[in-house]
């Protein structure tokens, strides 16, 4: 039994007890995340992982960071916290995967208004089930409780991931040539960008998230949470079976900022509208907001979580390696103009 306690800190509206509850009661999800390489248990004050180097010619880690964001308040509205998890890791992995890296680990920061214990363990329930998708190890984490600074319904979740890929087999831009295809690879919805903008357009405050949309085949709700997915596995699987020339995920600032990032200079996107398959709930979205055409592809991800670029003759293996509906939306042309709608 842990005997630290403060009556004092109790007074001020910091509950260690249920921060130490909290622990106890997210043992079971953490331990399902456990893969070889994990060296220490959640509690200390720092997540050891002994990563297998054999075989590498010249290792190097690869790190990405981020949050849950404004998507957060619709799990706070549905009192259903259990997927923003699967979110915050998603944000992370699918950025290191970007440039070849397996994530071998993450760690998550939850500040909260008031610590509710239950509250805190389904909250990680959502990241371990991340992890689980991605491959990776929920190694430690933080939940700071933030009372007179947080409504005590409130709280933010963020967290981080480190990966690993072999010099050598960092996906290489400048192999990127006029004609290579590129891939698109599904998203879940929304994922987890722009709901600013969301929650603006569908008054989500006053909204009744509960009714059914037969547009949607879902609640409006149900649309909203619908985690981000995440695209480890599949482009490992990519990377195995063809040289991979390019990923972009697909986060905030749509296919405008993202897409660029990948392509060397003097190369563009040339994206063909008719081949992009875009799911309900953006054309709901941009007809309920009257969003121009173009600040919805600078905004989200229109049904495309990730790209890949491979060359046309690796097209179909790269398909099929990746497993996950991915599918040609465009391809690679000489162009100063970084990526066009057409």
């Amino acid at each position: 039994m842990n005997e630290s306690h403060s009556a004092s800190y109790a007074a001020a509206g910091v509950n260690i007890e249920a921060g130490y509850e909290g622990v106890r009661l997210m043992r079971k999800h953490v331990e399902r995340t456990m893969i070889p390489g994990v060296v220490s248990d959640i509690g200390g004050f720092g997540g050891l992982f002994a990563p297998d180097l054999a075989g590498m010619i010249e290792p190097v880690l690869v790190s990405g960071t981020d949050g849950v964001g404004t998507k957060q308040r619709i799990a706070q509205l549905l009192d259903k916290h259990d997927t923003v998890g699967i979110d915050c890791v998603a944000m992370c992995v699918n950025d290191i995967i970007c440039c070849g890296a397996k994530p071998l680990f993450f760690l998550d920061y939850i500040a909260i208004g008031k610590n509710e214990a239950e509250k805190v363990a389904t909250l990680v329930s959502g990241v371990a089930e991340g992890c689980c998708q991605a491959g990776c190890a929920l190694i430690g984490g933080e939940t700071a409780e933030h009372p007179g600074v947080m409504a005590p319904d409130d709280y933010d979740l963020a967290g981080f991931s480190v990966g690993l890929v072999d010099k050598p087999r960092i996906i290489d831009h400048n192999t990127m040539r006029p004609g290579d295809v590129i891939l698109a690879l599904p998203s879940s919805g929304i994922h987890s960008n722009g709901y600013s903008l969301v929650r603006k357009v569908f008054d989500v405050e006053h909204a009744d998230l509960g009714v059914y949309s037969d547009e949607l085949g879902m609640t409006l709700g149900e649309a909203l949470l619908t985690p981000t997915k995440i695209y480890v596995k599949p482009v490992l699987r990519c990377m195995e079976a063809v040289t991979v020339k390019g990923v972009s995920h697909i986060t905030g600032g749509g296919f405008f900022e993202n897409i660029p990032r990948c392509l060397p200079e003097g190369l563009g996107a040339r994206i063909r509208l008719d081949a992009v398959k875009t799911p309900p709930i953006f054309t709901m979205l941009q007809s309920a907001g009257s969003i121009p055409q173009r600040d919805m592809f600078n905004t989200f991800n229109m049904g495309v979580g990730m790209t890949v670029v491979v060359s046309p003759e690796d097209a179909d293996a790269a398909i099929a390696a990746l497993d996950c509906g991915a599918y040609v939306i465009g391809e690679i042309e000489k162009s100063e103009e970084r990526v066009v709608l057409c």
